[in-house]
């Protein structure tokens, strides 16, 4: 099992590498049409997981809570609004010569996790999450020597991916359920803005039509990266999970300097190497404490 877990989290990278890659090809579509077509594809796959799963009296719970508790209903729209904004951001970029800005938040994201256990939920941090934390800390801080600025979509994803896994752990919902509401509750703003540019996008695909094969390949993708990631989240065992989050925004990064040619300056990599050398920490410790939990199993 655990083989197969991680053929499908190492098949979820690589998908959600090539729907970064695609995001970009499928120009002229705008980051908000290809967030629409992102959102409308991707809910039957979550479905189909959900029935796998036998998970229907959970949504529907979850369901009935939102109907009778104007709160949670609140914190459920909440929660949906933050995965569309991180969901629309991660397509946007790669039209937008941000591909390595987002990216490098998908590197900087686990940092923001460590640094939230400790402030939040006052959890103890390692040695090697102290180094992590002070590469980082490093990389960050020539970033702002350099440019006295710290670009917007790194942020975005840094630090604004973190308070939707804070709400999550606080509403108590599983994986797979959340994104069922997550995806239903975006599924509305996303048919409206099919809509509202459903003039203009008849038109585009009627200049391109490769797009018309492009867009359900690109949906495919895309569902089928977000069912092998939940299916590995399934499996594995957290520590070698978290471990193997790590391979994704390198593949991003890549893709965003080879495939999409963005530039990088010798500069920049002053702040690049310091963070994915942090990033090198928590996989080395996410490694050992793998190894570890291997060989107490052992015995």
């Amino acid at each position: 099992m655990v083989n197969q877990g991680v053929l499908l989290s190492l098949t979820a990278s690589v998908l959600f590498a090539l729907v970064y890659y695609l995001s970009a090809v499928l120009a002229p579509l705008d980051g908000v049409a290809l967030f629409a077509w992102r959102t409308v594809l991707g809910l039957p796959a979550i479905g189909a997981m959900v029935h796998y799963a036998g998970l229907w009296p959970e949504v529907r719970r979850v369901g009935q809570k939102m109907r009778s508790q104007r709160a949670f209903l609140g914190w459920s729209l909440l929660s949906a609004f933050l995965f569309g904004v991180q969901a629309w951001v991660f397509v946007w970029a790669p039209l937008n010569q941000k591909a390595v800005d987002v990216s490098m938040g998908y590197f900087l994201l686990p940092l923001s996790m460590v640094v939230i256990g400790k402030l939040l939920y006052k959890e103890r941090l390692s040695p090697w999450q102290w180094c992590a934390v002070a590469l980082a800390v490093v990389g960050v801080g020539h970033e702002l020597w350099r440019t006295h600025s710290f670009s917007w979509a790194t942020a975005l994803v840094a630090v604004g991916y973190p308070p939707y896994f804070i709400l999550r752990r606080y509403l108590r919902i599983g994986t797979v359920v959340s994104l069922w509401w997550d995806f239903c509750l975006m599924l509305i703003p996303a048919l409206l803005l099919s809509y509202f540019y459903s003039t203009e996008s008849m038109f585009l695909f009627a200049q391109h039509a490769r797009l018309y094969w492009q867009v359900p390949v690109f949906g495919f993708l895309a569902a089928a990266a977000l069912l092998s990631y939940i299916g590995a989240s399934r499996i594995l065992p957290l520590s070698l999970f978290g471990l193997l989050g790590y391979v994704e925004p390198v593949l991003l990064f890549w893709v965003a300097f080879l495939l999409l040619d963005e530039p990088i300056s010798g500069a920049q990599w002053l702040t690049y190497i310091p963070i994915w050398g942090a990033v090198g920490f928590l996989a080395l410790q996410g490694g050992l404490s793998w190894h570890r939990e291997r060989r107490a199993q052992r015995r």
